[in-house]
Formats: C-alpha cells, sequence, structure tokens
C-alpha cells in the first residue's frame, strides 16, 4: 500500500525542547521528515515556556510524547518513530 492510500494516523505528536540543545535541533529535524511521510503534524512545547516540564525531564530532553503518554527521549529514531505512528493506523 503506498502512502497516499494510507488513511491518517490518529495520534497526537509532541517534542519537548530547550533552547540551544543540539540534540533537539535533531529530534525536531526527524520530526518533520518522518511526520512528513504520513502528512501528519506534530507541535513542539518548550521549556521556556513550560518550566515545570524543564524540572521533570531535565535529564531527558528531548522528549516524544505520544498522546500524551512519554514514548522516545534523548535520539528520536525514526524506525521507531515510523511504528508507532503505524500503530495509531490500526487503533
Amino acid at each position: 500500500m503506498c502512502l497516499a492510500q494510507r488513511k491518517k494516523p490518529s495520534v497526537d505528536l509532541k517534542l519537548l525542547t530547550k533552547p540551544e540543545c543540539h540534540l533537539c535541533a535533531a529530534a525536531k529535524q526527524t520530526m518533520d521528515e518522518i511526520t512528513s511521510e504520513y502528512n501528519i503534524g506534530w507541535q513542539e512545547i518548550s521549556t521556556t515556556d513550560h518550566p515545570e516540564l524543564a524540572e521533570q525531564f531535565a535529564e531527558e530532553i528531548p522528549v516524544l510524547f505520544i498522546n500524551d503518554k512519554q514514548r522516545d527521549f534523548w535520539v528520536i529514531d525514526p524506525a521507531r518513530l515510523r511504528l508507532m505512528i503505524e500503530a495509531g493506523l490500526e487503533s
């Protein structure tokens, strides 16, 4: 099945980032690349705007949340992200 024939996954993707974070820059690039394959969006949440999250996840940033559950951190693996998005197709 080609990507154009797939239905849109029902997943809510959020990435917690902080300023001047090289891992965050790489994670954002991965998010852009993979979500564009599925024609879905994602939301960036900055610790600048949410200091309580900066404290809670200080050692794990960037952090990927899918449907408000923490699913990955530090390095966002493209293959793993695809699998998690694909899981949204089946729900």
